[in-house]
């Protein structure tokens, strides 16, 4: 353990960074048999607070108790308190005992775990102020108070696995700020091996993943940066089915563009600038020195939600009036959630709210990172905005419902609850008693969710519908909003206002009125978002080969087909070229709905050639069908077009041109003597 400075000097020093210990001066105590450290482990995780003789009995035999635990305990507190208070005159002051059980009363001065956590804190506080030198010498005292796991005697035991969970977050915590500061300091190889650890240590936790692919932009080696983004994303869709979040895409971006804006210092270094002179970069400093409670700049105008804004402002000036509230917006994965969310946030901020934000039941504030702690403790984080660990907090571990109410019921708050449906049970319970209670107080909830039927929230919905609760369904943006989108909010003069309309449908159509498909064709050059030379984001693309990839492989080769004949879907052509009989292919249609690459178009107004009843047809959208195409070969394309042309060309009925088509693309493979009847013949 090492040696605190003076300004913690104690005559015991207590670590559990490591394998338990008491050093008194230099010399290291000898505190007897494994069941004897056990007892002080748990004594100390208790920071000063009780332990009745029974939980200890408990928690040091959890299975095979012996008969004399009790006796044994109480011995091993008497020879405890020989150690830890040789020459005491009457009762010890150290190792107390009392009605409720014993505690152990340490300075928290003199415990490595409150020198780690001062340590860290200076640290912080240094970068924040661009003093990097002492930010390192901080960051390395702190790091050098760990001597292996936390906790180690007790890495088996149940009471021990709270505070380690803490620990071992705490200490993420400080590798990443470790490796900031490395960066900073120009110093790359160095960050990259501390990076590539964290990695290993914790391979879903994005903000470590954000500092290897920064820490290698930095040295020099973007490829190397890019593959690393490549492999986190694998990784996630592999795991958990999910995407990098917006702000990790957005630095995946950057360093294909060699931003400097978002880069910030790590273009600094990578073109040769001392790193010493430059600020960090949005989203890198921000997620290991503090986290950034205010909202991040806008890429694009906010449009085309006008009456859902409406709503939520109501429910805002409702809420300052001291009446509660609760909005559930849904929609589907991009639809615009998040940043309807954020408008909201922003605006009740800036009307004096306190704005709590959780993700999936996590809090977007505090500085633990991601880690699993209980749902009260995450919410009290994500109101408490200050970086205090409300799992430390006393009144909170005796009373954790009242003291949720009370911190949300002490001035007007905004409570910002996204992916409800990814939180667990735990959150949701807690969300359900807090429906059931705040029944007064100037508090709005308001949850955002992809799919309001997964069985997570179904209980949760139903109570918040019975409240009243207020529901809004994000649908597709109109052409209007994106004409608005595409004038950045400005008004188009005379001259353009035709190009700018045919552009704006242009672009709805390509895109289906989806707001994250809209906002990653903006980024591209504005020839390469509709037309001929039109391309699918690769944001987009990743989106939907993931689609792609779960379906059936039935579903996937109908798609094939489908994507070489064309925009609407004829389901007779299509399980005629395939050898099946119509209803047989309607489970990978299905499929494919469900999946969100085929789309039901209800209008009856065009030509109604593949509608299977219902007053609608099947339809593959632009994008999809440009994605579709891609994952094939030229010969396999040929091959399809060429099946098709042979099915059409049976066709009494068959469109002479959609037949042509089918016979140029073809190629080669076209099949010969396939007569191209033309109309009245």
């Amino acid at each position: 353990m090492a040696t605190p400075d003076s300004r913690h000097a104690h005559a015991m020093r207590f670590g559990v960074l490591g394998p338990v210990e008491v050093l008194k001066g230099s010399a290291s105590l000898d505190l007897g048999p494994r069941q004897r450290r056990l007892l002080l482990v748990r004594l100390l995780i208790e920071d000063g607070r009780p332990v009745s003789q029974d939980t200890l009995c408990r928690d040091l035999w959890p299975t095979d108790r012996p008969t004399g635990a009790a006796s044994s305990v109480r011995a091993h507190i008497s020879r405890l308190r020989a150690v830890l208070d040789p020459v005491r005159q009457g009762r010890s002051t150290t190792l107390v005992s009392g009605p409720t059980g014993y505690a152990l009363k340490v300075p928290r001065e003199a415990r490595d775990t409150a020198l780690f956590e001062e340590s860290v804190g200076r640290a912080r506080e240094a970068l924040r102020q661009r003093q990097l030198a002492a930010a390192r010498a901080e960051i390395e005292t702190a790091l050098g108070l760990w001597r292996g796991e936390a906790l180690a005697e007790a890495a088996e035991h149940a009471f021990a696995m709270r505070e380690r969970t803490r620990l071992d977050g705490a200490l993420q915590d400080a590798k990443e700020l470790q490796a900031t500061i490395l960066v900073q300091q120009g110093e790359t190889e160095p960050a990259i091996d501390v990076a590539e650890g964290l990695v290993l240590k914790a391979p879903l936790r994005e903000t470590s993943w954000a500092l290897l692919m920064r820490a290698l932009y930095a040295a020099g080696r973007p490829v190397e940066a890019l593959r690393q983004y490549e492999r986190f994303r694998g990784m996630l869709a592999t795991e958990l089915g999910l995407d990098p979040s917006p702000q990790l895409r957005d630095l995946h971006t950057a360093i294909l563009r060699h931003d400097v804006v978002v880069l910030g210092g790590a273009v600094a270094s990578a073109s040769g600038r001392p790193l010493s002179s430059l600020p960090p970069g949005p989203g890198f400093t921000t997620a290991c020195v503090h986290p950034d409670l205010g909202p991040r700049p806008a890429v694009a105008p906010f449009v085309g939600r006008s009456e859902e804004s409406a709503q939520l402002a109501a429910l805002l000036s409702a809420a300052a009036a001291g009446r509660p509230g609760w909005a559930v917006v849904g929609g589907e994965q991009g639809s615009g959630k998040t940043r309807l969310l954020q408008e909201l946030a922003e605006r009740a901020a800036a009307a004096g709210f306190t704005v709590a934000r959780t993700r999936a039941g996590q809090a977007l504030s505090g500085n633990r990172g991601i880690v699993e702690t209980c749902p009260t403790v995450q919410l009290l984080d994500a109101l408490r905005q200050d970086g205090s660990d409300s799992a430390q907090d006393d009144v909170a571990q005796r009373d954790p419902l009242g003291t949720v109410v009370h911190e949300l019921t002490q001035g007007p708050t905004l409570c910002v609850v996204d992916d409800l449906d990814q939180a667990p049970q735990g959150f949701h319970r807690l969300l359900r008693r807090l429906a059931k209670v705040l029944r007064e107080g100037p508090v709005l909830f308001v949850c955002a969710l992809r799919d309001g039927s997964s069985p997570t929230s179904s209980m949760l919905l139903a109570e918040l519908a019975l409240l009243g609760a207020t529901w809004l369904t994000l649908e597709p943006l109109t052409v209007d909003d994106v004409a608005e989108l595409l004038a950045g909010g400005a008004s188009e003069d005379a001259a353009a206002e035709k190009a700018a309309a045919e552009e704006a449908a242009a672009l709805h159509r390509r895109t289906e009125g989806h707001p994250f498909a809209l906002a990653e064709s903006l980024k591209l050059p504005p020839g390469r978002r509709t037309g001929p030379e039109a391309q699918v984001p690769a944001a987009v693309r990743n989106v939907l080969q993931a689609r792609l990839v779960e379906l059936p492989s039935a579903a996937r080769s109908m798609l094939t087909y489908a994507a070489a004949d064309g925009e609407w879907l004829d389901v007779g052509l299509l399980a005629a070229v395939q050898g099946l009989a119509p209803d047989e292919l309607l489970p990978s249609v299905d499929a494919a709905v469900t999946a969100r690459i085929l789309v039901w178009d209800p209008d009856t107004s065009a030509d109604t050639g593949g509608d299977l009843g219902g007053g609608g047809r099947y339809r593959l959208p632009e994008l999809a069908r440009d994605v579709v195409l891609s994952t094939q070969t030229p010969s396999s394309r040929q091959l399809r077009h060429a099946a098709l042309a042979r099915e059409l060309a049976g066709r009494e009925d068959a469109d002479p041109a959609r037949l042509a088509r089918h016979l140029r693309a073809a190629g080669p493979m076209a099949p010969a003597a396939v007569p191209i009847r033309t109309p009245g013949h």
